[in-house]
């Protein structure tokens, strides 16, 4: 049970944010979800609650046990990643042609995809930590990949661009924090995305000069379908009955909200339906409409709020693993905010990544709340050293 030096010492202003944000996501899912059941206005809420209440049980139930103590299993934790990844390919169920759910009985199943990146930031944490001040030649950069590549690769089958695209950005973060040569792994990754830039120009081109015509049309490890969705945020209108319907409809969400909004359940894009996935996916578009600028802003302050008191809690860790930890949960749950509010905006590729704490989602609420938990057992810990 928490001690007095761990109520004495809890980040006020951490938790503050997080039931700010939480509260904020049953406030904008009891509008967005408003006429989604028909007969049962407040489903999703109702779920949600239960989502959220069942996560802080988890989440007091992590900071429980000494981070330090997790460390020790850190193999067998990679090797549970593993195995559960792998086992949605034998017991998952298909829904909107990908394989992501795990059904435990008939009304509930957990996607194991959400937990996967708490496990890999947990092992992952240990694996770069053994390698502190041995990750500045090519050749040292190898291992953590390969050690990242195969839970991403298995989440990639499903497929889960979106959450592939997680894994990546928290093995660079994590990369950089453990002290990787900023010169040498800073231009790898440069090079890759220069890389990937010209695959994407040379597989859609139509035009090349006859020196590269060999290269016209360069087949990608994805289907044409995929790359449409990828590529279509460019120019939405250029299919706006299809893939760049979507896209429209959040920008419209978005910029018809104006400086104070529509008003609370006023919105037309989501009243109406007209916004898909506007409980998950679109959820910050239905908020934008709703509630305007002024709206977004405040959203926006409060994640700021929780980013720069996980950033202090990485900042204060009392071991590098502590560090790493935090540092990959913050990289993530940063890149998620980055991406969906990107991808309602028009700027960014549809992949499905939902707005942290905010989003309708049960796995994703949990492997929230347990990252929370995380951060404060990081936080406590590191705290307690003064009374020593």
């Amino acid at each position: 049970m928490f001690d007095k030096i761990n109520l004495r010492n809890i980040d006020l202003q951490f938790l503050l944010a997080v039931l700010l944000l939480l509260a904020t996501s049953l406030i904008v899912l009891s509008t967005a979800s408003y006429n989604l059941v028909k007969g049962q206005p407040y489903y999703y809420v109702e779920l949600q609650t239960m989502w959220i209440l069942s996560g802080i049980f988890l989440a007091i139930m992590v900071n429980q046990i000494d981070y330090q103590e997790l460390q020790k299993f850190s193999g067998y934790i990679y090797g549970f990643n593993i195995l559960l990844l792998a086992a949605v390919f034998i017991f998952g169920s298909e829904s909107k042609g990908a394989t992501r759910w795990i059904p435990i009985t008939s009304s509930f199943a957990i996607q194991p995809s959400e937990f996967a990146k708490i496990l890999m930031i947990l092992s992952f944490s240990d694996f770069l930590a053994k390698r502190q001040g041995k990750l500045n030649r090519f050749r040292d950069f190898i291992a953590p990949f390969l050690y990242v590549l195969v839970p991403m690769l298995l989440i990639f089958k499903q497929p889960d661009l979106g959450t592939s695209l997680v894994f990546m950005a928290i093995f660079i973060g994590m990369m950089f924090i453990a002290g990787a040569n900023i010169r040498k792994f800073g231009g790898l990754l440069l090079t890759g995305v220069t890389a990937v830039g010209i695959a994407l120009w040379l597989h859609f081109s139509t035009n090349l000069p006859s020196w590269l015509k060999f290269a016209e049309g360069l087949p990608l490890p994805m289907k044409d379908y995929q790359l449409k969705r990828l590529t279509v945020f460019i120019n939405p209108a250029s299919d706006s009955a299809g893939d760049g319907y979507n896209i429209l409809q959040s920008m419209w969400a978005l910029g018809s909200g104006g400086f104070w909004g529509k008003g609370f359940r006023q919105g037309t894009q989501g009243q109406l339906s007209f916004l898909p996935e506007h409980h998950t996916d679109f959820i910050f578009a239905v908020f934008s409409e709703e509630f305007g600028f002024i709206g977004v802003i405040t959203l926006l302050f409060f994640f700021l709020i929780f980013l720069l008191r996980g950033i202090n809690i990485a900042m204060h860790a009392r071991d590098l693993y502590g560090v790493l930890i935090a540092s990959g949960i913050i990289t993530m749950i940063s890149f998620h905010i980055l991406v969906n509010a990107g991808m309602n905006s028009g700027i960014m590729p549809v992949t499905g990544i939902p707005l942290p704490f905010i989003s309708y989602g049960g796995s994703a609420m949990w492997a929230n709340m347990i990252s929370i938990g995380l951060l404060l057992n990081i936080n406590l810990r590191s705290r307690r050293l003064l009374f020593k």
